[in-house]
């Protein structure tokens, strides 16, 4: 990430909004609606392996090791950490272009590589810079992002992906001197060109060791795949802010390119409340390592790389399908139904699935609306026609009120139809409140 800081931005109000987008109606005539029609949905995304992920990294700690340290701008380092990520999508079926330009007296290089297919107007893009300080070896900084958005781009050649976008993948050189290298590639697009990009998508580190899960909110679509992601996972995202105008996605926000991203933290400190929810340590940088020798691959938090690369995945599979992704068939119960305070039995809202084909899918989706005084007492659970419980949510969220979240649930291995139920179950006293809504959609 670039040293420059520019102002933070005053407000972020409108993600509380965005959060709750695509849920049911409060004042909806409490009936369980019909299904809606079946559209084509997205291609499943595949788990991203994190040994493959981190034996990029160490490729990369060497290239630094064998190479004064570091893989700085100008120096036989970055050329090396170029060279090597080239040579994978060569060798994967990819396109690629070495663009070359020059900052600091020194021969800079950006790497493009497309994927073959889709549509030619309309471009998902996704990068992160490769380029390290001269002090370390940025393997968190950003190795994590650079190695990800590569094993990602891997990941879309072993599965043959052909998607409604075409896609492309982009690694940055000279971010570390004001974003130079991304700079350079948008300001030499012809207009026409950058009119074709639907997206970009910014990785610029995602395995801090203290990590923070922290989503842009410049778009609100690119915004929502990520917290519909996380949600999935029972995470919660916070908005980024530390890196605003910081990295890579500036130069293609500054001309009217949607762009979204993920990041894990730098040098701001986390929270007592950011540990409570995500773990870690407070009252510590989320890298305490940032922009120093230590950034080596001892840097780096498995968990939080894992999931993010992860997230990268979904992301492509779902924004390269189609924006948003079509839905599959929904239904809902828009009931009220009493949640009594502990100890009390759990309850149940039951919705009856009947014309749906064959299993659920892998990103079934689970919009949930619940009206309680301490969203922290509860305890949330999809469960199955056959039994199968899959929790969602599991007293998160501390003292504030109502749960109202969309959740991915992988739920591939259950035939579609027949009786879902939204179980829930107060397990501290004092506080009540009641379902208002569920839905579920195939």
């Amino acid at each position: 990430m670039s040293l420059s800081v520019p102002p933070r931005p005053a407000v972020l109000a409108i993600a509380a909004a965005l959060a709750v987008g695509g849920l049911v109606s409060a004042t909806a005539p409490a009936a369980l609606a019909a299904p809606t029609a079946a559209t084509a949905a997205a291609p499943t995304p595949p788990d991203i392996p994190l040994a493959n992920v981190k034996a990029h990294l160490t490729q990369l700690q060497t290239i630094a090791t064998n190479n004064g340290g570091n893989r700085a701008h100008g120096r036989a380092g970055y050329k090396a950490s170029i060279d090597y990520v080239k040579a994978k999508l060569d060798a994967a079926g990819y396109t690629t272009t070495l663009q070359t330009f020059t900052s600091s007296g020194a021969t800079g290089y950006n790497l493009i590589a497309d994927w073959p297919g889709g549509d030619p107007n309309s471009v998902l893009m996704a990068g992160s810079h490769l380029d390290s300080v001269t002090s370390g070896p940025g393997i968190n900084d950003n190795g994590s992002g650079s190695a990800a958005v590569l094993e990602t781009a891997l990941a879309v050649s072993r599965a043959g992906l052909q998607p409604t976008k075409h896609l492309r993948f982009g690694w940055w050189g000279a971010e570390e001197l004001g974003l130079i290298g991304s700079k350079y590639y948008v300001n030499n697009l012809p207009a026409a060109e950058r009119s074709k990009i639907s997206g970009y998508l910014n990785f610029d580190m995602i395995g801090s060791p203290n990590p923070g899960y922290f989503v842009y909110d410049d778009d609100p679509t690119i915004e929502q795949t990520f917290k519909t992601y996380f949600s999935g996972l029972g995470i919660p995202t916070e908005i980024e802010t530390e890196g605003d105008g910081r990295s890579d996605h500036a130069p293609f926000k500054n001309v009217g390119i949607p762009v979204g991203g993920l990041f894990t933290g730098a040098d701001y400190t986390k929270t007592s409340a950011q540990a409570q929810k995500w773990g870690g340590t407070a009252g510590q940088a989320f890298d305490r390592c940032y922009h120093s020798s230590c950034d080596t691959t001892a840097n780096i938090n498995d968990t939080a790389l894992d999931r993010n690369s992860d997230a990268i995945a979904y992301a492509i599979w779902n924004l390269g399908a189609s924006t948003p992704v079509p839905p599959g068939p929904s239904f809902e119960n828009t009931a009220d139904v009493n949640i009594p305070d502990y100890p009390g039995a759990a309850v149940n809202s039951p919705i009856t699935v009947s014309g749906v084909t064959g299993n659920a899918p892998a990103t079934t989706k689970v919009d949930v609306n619940i009206v309680h005084t301490y969203r922290g007492d509860l305890v949330v659970d999809l469960v199955a026609p056959d039994g199968t419980v899959y929790n969602l949510h599991n007293r998160a969220g501390g003292s504030a009120d109502n749960l109202v979240q969309s959740y991915t649930v992988n739920a591939s291995s259950e035939v579609a139809n027949g009786t879902w139920n939204l179980r829930v179950k107060d397990a501290a006293g004092q506080d009540v409140g009641y379902i208002n809504s569920w839905k579920i959609t195939f």
